[in-house]
């Protein structure tokens, strides 16, 4: 056999004795069915934690632990909401400072440091290989300072921090993979196995779809199968959410909009009755029918002299009678007149020179038996 592959394969198993959790990942998941095929005892998958992610109205994953994954699935917080999603797999983010990045626009790379590079990443490679996770890191952190302008030396990092747990610090070697080569399949596969063991789903998918697009690869299109149905079902959830909320909008506008006409019309009725000519004697108040005071029925006039408190004052009705007065009435400058009188009887000097107005405080005054005074 040959020695190199004889060696990688002691790796591997050196890196599965010091770390069992690595045989639950899905891209695994054909070892465990051989493992089993033979037998073997496989230690049980550590309990993982989880919350609902992907941008759904669902509210914030919870600042504190979530439970374990033997309790029922996340529940939405939302009350119109049914979403379930099975988080079987997520992990908790990490935490860790992010890790070291050149600057790749201050850096300038000769050929001797990106010969010292190939070398740090052969070397992260083969220890990689041996499982020693720890040393293929550094090596790898050591070639992108040396050269940082590979896409796919932080593709090749981010998988070693996939192995590691740390899905955070993958999704941010992958985000600057992409930028560097954003026709890079390796960082979409990396990046969207990281959104997978963090339960963001919908962007699992996404990336996973567009590394499947760019070089088709089998362990990528097996995990895209995996996620799918879950990024499809909260896309689902979220077009129903924004449909409830988007007729809760529509009906709230109506219901404004009949208020606003409701009271647009009782303002206009008021401004109406506040008109002059709005009834044949149209008072203070503003109301038809509304009259001077000091006569019956007719608020408004009780101050003009003569207008109060006599004996034997005439009724509305007959006031009504007088075809001469009502015609007078009619005249909206008579009647602007008669209600600037009626609120203060000193005002009737203003209109002394106005035979139209004089001519009605004198048919009036002559009703009561009185003459008018300036």
């Amino acid at each position: 056999m040959d020695p190199r592959k004889v060696a990688e394969l002691k790796g591997f198993v050196q890196m599965c004795e010091s770390s069992p959790d690595i045989l639950h990942l899905p891209e695994m998941s054909f070892f465990r069915t051989w493992l089993h095929g033979m037998d073997a005892t496989i230690p049980p998958p550590p309990k993982t934690k989880g919350s609902c992610q992907g941008g759904c109205p669902c509210g914030p994953p919870p600042s504190t632990a979530p439970p374990p994954e033997s309790q029922p699935p996340v529940r939405s917080e939302n009350e119109e909401s049914d979403l379930e999603i099975e988080n079987e797999g997520v992990i908790e983010p990490d935490t860790d400072e992010p890790q070291e990045m050149a600057d790749i626009a201050t850096t300038e790379v000769t050929e001797e440091m990106m010969d010292q590079a190939n070398e740090k990443k052969v070397a992260a490679i083969d220890a990689l290989g041996e499982g020693d996770l720890q040393k293929a890191l550094d090596l790898f952190t050591e070639a992108i300072n040396l050269n940082p302008c590979v896409a796919i030396m932080y593709a090749k990092r981010a998988s070693v921090y996939i192995q590691m747990q740390k899905p955070n610090a993958a999704i941010r070697d992958c985000d600057r993979a992409i930028s560097i080569n954003p026709d890079s399949a390796q960082p979409y596969k990396w990046r969207g196995k990281a959104h997978r063991l963090l339960g963001h789903w919908e962007d699992a998918a996404r990336d996973l779809a567009t590394a499947c697009k760019l070089d088709y690869d089998e362990d990528a299109s097996a995990m895209l199968k995996e996620v799918q149905p879950k990024a499809k079902k909260i896309m689902e959830h979220r077009r129903k959410y924004e449909r409830k909320r988007e007729e809760k909008e529509v009906k709230d506008k109506q219901e404004r909009i009949k208020m606003a006409r409701e009271e647009h019309a009782r303002a206009q009725r008021e401004e109406d009755a506040r008109q002059p000519g709005g009834g044949f004697f149209p008072g203070p108040a503003g109301f038809p029918g509304g009259a001077p005071a000091g006569m019956p029925g007719m608020p408004g006039m009780a101050g003009m002299p003569g207008m109060a408190g006599m004996p034997g004052m005439p009724g509305l009705g007959e006031l009504l009678k007088d075809p001469e007065l009502l015609n007078a009435m009619k005249d909206p400058e008579v009647m602007t007149a008669f209600q600037d009188v009626a609120q203060n009887p000193a005002n009737i000097s203003k209109y002394q020179n106005n035979p139209k107005i004089m001519a009605l405080v004198t048919k009036l005054s002559s009703k009561f038996g009185a003459s008018p005074q300036p």
